[in-house]
């Protein structure tokens, strides 16, 4: 009986984490985001492998990792665009009174399709090898990236970020990548063996490379930029050949 609950609590511990994040960002504590963060993140991966481990699948299991994401990796990344938005406009809190307050809540679209997405993904076959879409993880890493830029102001980058333009943009590109029909492939290594794991292992490569050649919020955003970039090529790849096959 208690074995069967490790995996439930290691889930709500990804749950916790994503309140505390978004307690983080509303009192303006910024600097505690990316730890709360990546304890969501180790705890959403490392769930569903005590789960197997354990042999305690179970669709309780399954309904509460998607509940804990909606939070850790829906509701945060748009409270964080949230924040940039009011940033880029100075604004330093929200009145509804005050409709010109507002426009922060854009930041929001990507919490609302991340919903899309993770009810999607519950219903979808097509998604138990890999992902159709970006997963919310990988979005929530892209924009806890801006942040991070934005707070050291790396490279010089801040009034490029905290550009209500770019962040509107940003926000409704993340909702779109969220639910579109594009294959993305998951990190989760299914085996040891390099047959099968190219692609991951060519990406762990990449990451790599990344933090070692750049500050690590720029690190974040710029290897889900590229995860995203190489999931479109393969997946644009695909198409021709299937194009060529039926000519």
């Amino acid at each position: 009986m208690i074995k069967k609950h490790i995996p439930n609590t290691v889930t709500l511990s990804n749950l916790l984490c994503g309140c505390l994040a978004l307690i983080s960002i509303f009192t303006n504590q910024l600097e505690m985001v990316p730890f709360f963060i990546a304890v969501s993140l180790l705890a959403d991966y490392f769930d569903g492998l005590l789960a197997r481990l354990l042999k305690v699948n179970s669709p309780m299991g399954r309904e509460l990792d998607s509940l804990a994401d909606m939070v850790s990796f829906g509701v945060v990344p748009g409270a964080m665009l949230y924040y940039l938005i009011n940033q880029a406009n100075g604004i330093a809190g929200i009145d509804f009174g005050d409709t010109s307050t507002l426009v922060g809540l854009v930041g929001f679209l990507v919490t609302l399709f991340s919903c899309i997405r993770l009810a999607k993904f519950n219903l979808d076959t097509r998604q138990t090898e890999g992902f159709v879409g970006l997963n919310t993880p990988a979005c929530t890493i892209f924009v806890l990236g801006l942040l991070l830029i934005t707070l050291g102001n790396l490279y010089g980058m801040r009034n490029v970020v905290l550009n209500e333009v770019f962040l509107y943009s940003i926000s409704a590109i993340l909702s779109y990548l969220l639910i579109a029909e594009i294959p993305m492939f998951s990190f989760k290594f299914k085996s040891l063996e390099l047959k099968g794991n190219k692609i991951r292992v060519s990406f762990i490569v990449v990451s790599i490379l990344c933090f070692c050649l750049f500050k690590f919020g720029a690190a974040l955003s710029l290897i889900i930029l590229f995860y995203i970039l190489i999931s479109i090529v393969l997946w644009m790849g695909g198409m021709l050949k299937r194009e060529k096959r039926e000519f």
